[in-house]
């Protein structure tokens, strides 16, 4: 197996923030739209209307951009989801972060270009969970923040799918992104 150099991935929640991940070198940056879908509810998030500013901001430095779709779908929630998935993919988005297994489904068949991230609300932490969320298209996971450097460890013998690994703690008193549960 091959070591790769680490992406240097930063949360932002304005065009501030993310302007200032940027230039304190971010090789990628994560953030929400204002218009729900991601569990940074209450965090800032960008509007739709800023989206192709930010994502032309970032690609004109060579960083990449990752929304958050990362909540549970209800099916009176699916005809506006569409409507955001068509929007990211016009974007350019460089990849969705997701937990429902039915919005990565859909989002596979909405727009198959763009790249899925299994976000750390889908709780993987084994590589055999892994493997079974590999079905759906996913590209990366984001492991859960409560892992070991050991269990990390373990889960990489079992798979090769990308992982990302938080390398700060959360002030939740859930499981990882089980706060909004």
């Amino acid at each position: 197996m091959t070591v790769e150099r680490a992406e240097l991935l930063s949360p932002a929640g304005d065009m501030t923030c993310l302007r200032a991940a940027v230039e304190n070198g971010a090789d990628a940056v994560y953030f929400g739209l204002d218009c729900g879908f991601n569990a940074r509810a209450r965090a800032g998030n960008f509007s739709e209307a800023e989206l192709d500013e930010a994502v032309k901001y970032l690609h004109l430095r060579g960083v990449r951009g990752y929304v958050t779709l990362n909540t549970l779908m209800f099916t009176s929630e699916l005809p506006e989801f569409e409507r955001i998935v068509r929007r990211l993919g016009l974007a350019g988005v460089d990849a969705v972060l997701v937990q429902d297994l039915g919005a990565a489904r859909l989002i596979r068949e909405i727009c198959p270009q763009l790249a899925l991230h299994a976000s750390t609300q889908m709780t993987l932490t084994s590589a055999e969970c892994i493997e079974e969320a590999r079905g759906l298209g996913l590209e990366r996971v984001v492991l859960p923040r409560e892992l070991s450097i050991e269990e990390i460890r373990q889960v990489r013998a079992g798979t090769d799918m990308e992982l990302e690994g938080f390398v700060h703690g959360a002030l939740c008193v859930a499981y990882s992104g089980q706060c909004l549960t």
